[in-house]
């Protein structure tokens, strides 16, 4: 599989899993326009790239408004003659349960996440049909957007809004020959590394270990280089009639995420009013309700974090 040729724009791409699939596009022959708010980061992540024969350039901004996305896809033209592949991986955090969570703090998560995808998707978008590009656009998503999550009401809102929104895409796009899939990560970051459940598995990779088999195949919790095969698959040729799709990744697993389909349909004469529905959804969908959040099994006794 080879990315020759083409030049992508990985957003949030100075360090951690945005840093991997840079690389990755790099390794298979793309030219990358990397992006970070610190120069000197993406400075080095640019160095990063070179230093395996890679070429990259670097765009030092943070992305949400209009004018950066120009100034990215710019950037890649100018540099590099073209843009073909799209990844939306910057992104911030804000966590806060929902009485202590601020104007602020929600605004902050959605601009970057969710308004940034939407900017440098639009332009994006632009340059492939005006050039007829056949373009990748490949927008990460996160478990939270899926399942919820604790505290990250801000960053659960902006992550499921960029699968709708690539949902939609795939729909508009489709014509134009261009892909529009999310990628769901489940990788050790920066954010892991201080849950104490996966203390084990980020002292592994710290130690350049493999992480144990129950993290990799029971959870599906692996590195960042784990998840950036499939960001370089979707991103080539092969994968030009997979479009519209969630796909979950990390460790030894794979997961395609299914769309929000009824889970039980009922019908009644007349509608459905108060007393209806009072006398008879318990019966109706009381075994039927939804979960929501995340479980996890109970860790081996070997793996479990140690006391500090």
């Amino acid at each position: 599989m080879s990315l020759a040729g083409k030049t992508a724009i990985v957003t949030g791409s100075g360090r951690g899993l945005g840093l991997a699939y840079a690389r990755e596009l790099a390794r298979r022959g793309a030219a990358v326009v990397v992006n970070d708010v610190d120069g000197a980061v993406a400075a080095e992540a640019v160095d990063a790239i070179a230093a395996e024969g890679g070429r990259a350039v670097a765009v030092v901004a943070p992305v949400g408004s209009s004018a950066v996305a120009r100034q990215l896809v710019a950037a890649a033209v100018e540099s590099f003659g073209g843009l073909d592949i799209l990844v939306t991986n910057a992104g911030v955090l804000r966590d806060k349960s929902l009485l202590k969570m601020t104007d602020e703090d929600f605004d902050t998560v959605i601009d970057v996440h969710l308004r940034g995808t939407f900017t440098c998707v639009r332009e994006a978008y632009a340059h492939f049909k005006a050039h007829g590009v056949a373009g990748r656009v490949i927008a990460i998503g996160s478990p939270t957007g899926q399942r919820g999550n604790f505290g990250q009401t801000n960053y659960a809102a902006a992550k499921a809004g960029i699968v709708g929104m690539v949902r939609t895409w795939a729909l508009e796009m489709k014509r134009a020959g261009v892909t529009a899939n999310a990628v769901i990560p489940v990788a050790a970051t920066a954010m892991t590394k201080t849950v104490p459940y996966f203390q084990k598995a980020v002292e592994a990779e710290e130690r350049g270990e493999p992480m144990p088999d129950f993290f990799r195949r029971e959870l599906g919790f692996g590195t960042s280089e784990d998840v950036a095969g499939l960001v370089a698959y979707l991103a080539s040729d092969a994968a030009a009639d997979v479009t519209g799709q969630a796909i979950g990744v990390g460790g030894d697993r794979l997961q395609l995420w299914s769309h929000p389909e009824a889970v039980a349909t009922e019908f009644h004469d007349g509608g459905w009013d108060y007393e209806t529905l009072a006398s008879d959804f318990g019966r109706l969908f009381g075994g039927r309700l939804q979960g929501v959040g995340e479980s996890f099994p109970e860790l081996p006794a070997d793996l479990r974090p140690e006391d500090r």
